[in-house]
């Protein structure tokens, strides 16, 4: 045998390193990494908007720089403990008391403020297409990627042709043409067409496919709509448009404001995984084993008396299999929760010139409470950096902090500071496709709007005693 050191497989998981002089190193680890995700996540700062992707044959926007950006924010999420949580609130806070119709007025100290409005003929539409799926669906994606796709629906009940119809239309004539529906894409679906137009911007994009992107369309193939007209709203009886808040230097998708703190998020996920390894297994390379080399030369030479016809390498062959038996059998013995209380029995022994033989099996210092505790605080660092990407304040978000909870006075300045600052652009840009969807259905009603009520948030004494919620005990 040379005097290198040697590599043998004790699992899949683990290995023992034997060393010249006798020594043996075991190390196990089954903690893994989804490298490609990795690698994907560190190319977020690559533009993806450069040049056109290629799919089924069609030239589109890339939503990503493998275009697959809510392939990736779900991933993220799925595995995230915080992320999802913290949304949820954000898409109560922006719901308030539930979307309603209004109209804007000046009050006597000359404010707007919005009315609130029936309108029977625009409710019993709203019904007539389950606009609270809908509603719902656009939410949540708005609130995910700071954008959404919709797919309109036209219905014309007039026999006469597009060409006709469009010609009537021009002339001021009011048809029976209606939008019969609008149905939520959501983004996983959905790209845009790359535009034809040299100057590469979002309203230069004159079509739009829905297909399965995250699998590459294999199965479903790519449909291709055209992108709503205002002007002709009538012009084809299937559109579909996109909705979104501008990001800065993006000619077309917008990024979610949590976009830079993605990485938190992953470490943040990747966190408990560490932590029930350790619990399970321990950290790698947890004992030194000594074995004494008089015990493998005694096992080779009554190996080489044993089968005495076999060559050295055969010899070599035997001796590494019960190696590996053995430390295979001291593995399962010293790694793991399930092991605990149990013991490996050895027998010293001298060899010929008198030496002591014997095995020792030396725990390696593993400063186990540093490390929970760095865990911890990264796990602190990396939920403090998604609440602030994702744009709520932490008592907003019931995140426990090592302060403690926030106090009442606090929560309530958080949410008014919320609801003032952060609730009337994305609510604009979410009721947008509705509100043109009635202006065009009801052009003497455009000014009839749909938007999110709230109430008034005011300080418990503000409130008037007999309006305030009594506890019975």
């Amino acid at each position: 045998m040379d005097n290198k050191p040697q590599i043998k497989p004790i699992s899949k998981d683990a290995v023992a390193i034997h060393l010249a002089d006798g020594d043996v190193y075991t190390i196990s680890s089954n903690y893994k990494t989804d490298y490609n995700f990795s690698t994907r996540l560190a190319s977020f700062t690559n533009s993806w908007e450069s040049d056109p992707a290629i799919v089924m044959g069609k030239e589109i926007v890339p939503y990503g720089h493998n275009n697959d950006l809510p392939t990736i924010i779900k991933r993220v999420m799925d595995k995230s403990n915080i992320g999802p949580g913290i949304l949820k609130r954000k898409i109560g806070l922006q719901y308030g008391d539930g979307p309603k119709l209004y109209k804007e007025e000046i009050n006597e100290e000359n404010q707007e403020v919005r009315i609130p409005v029936r309108d029977p003929e625009i409710e019993a539409w709203l019904e007539s297409w389950d606009f609270d799926r809908y509603h719902d669906m656009i939410l949540t994606e708005f609130m995910y990627g700071e954008g959404f796709f919709s797919r309109w629906y036209r219905n014309r009940t007039n026999k006469l042709s597009d060409d006709q119809l469009d010609d009537i239309e021009a002339m001021g004539i009011k048809t029976k043409n209606k939008i019969l529906k609008l149905e939520c894409v959501p983004a996983s679906w959905a790209r845009l067409g790359w535009p034809k137009h040299p100057e590469k911007r979002l309203e230069n994009v004159d079509t739009i496919y829905v297909g399965d992107f995250e699998n590459n369309c294999m199965r479903s193939g790519i449909a291709t709509y055209p992108v709503l007209d205002k002007k002709k709203p009538f012009k084809n009886r299937v559109s579909m448009t996109y909705h979104n808040l501008y990001s800065y230097a993006r000619t077309f998708y917008s990024i979610p404001s949590y976009y830079g703190t993605i990485p938190w998020l992953e470490t943040a996920s990747d966190i408990p995984d560490v932590i029930n390894y350790l619990t399970d297994n321990g950290i790698t390379a947890a004992y030194h084993i000594h074995s004494p080399q008089a015990y493998w030369d005694d096992k080779r030479q009554k190996f080489q008396d044993r089968y005495p016809e076999e060559t050295d390498a055969q010899i070599d062959k035997r001796l590494e299999d019960l190696k590996t038996e053995l430390f295979q059998r001291i593995a399962n013995t010293l790694a793991g929760k399930a092991n605990t209380g149990k013991f490996i029995q050895t027998v010293d022994f001298y060899d010929m010139d008198g030496n002591l033989c014997k095995w020792t099996i030396e725990p390696i210092e593993q400063s186990i409470k540093d490390f929970i505790e760095a865990q911890v605080k990264i796990s602190e660092k990396a939920d403090s950096a998604a609440t602030s990407g994702m744009g709520l304040h932490p008592t907003l978000a019931n995140l426990v902090t090592t302060n403690g909870l926030s106090g009442g006075s606090q929560q309530l300045y958080a949410m008014k500071f919320h609801v003032l600052t952060d609730v009337n652009k994305p609510e604009k840009v979410i009721f947008q496709a509705l509100n043109d969807a009635i202006a065009i259905n009801w052009p003497d009603k455009k000014h009839i709007k749909m938007g999110f009520a709230r109430k008034i948030i005011m300080k418990e004494d503000e409130v008037s005693p007999k309006n305030r919620v009594i506890n019975n005990v």
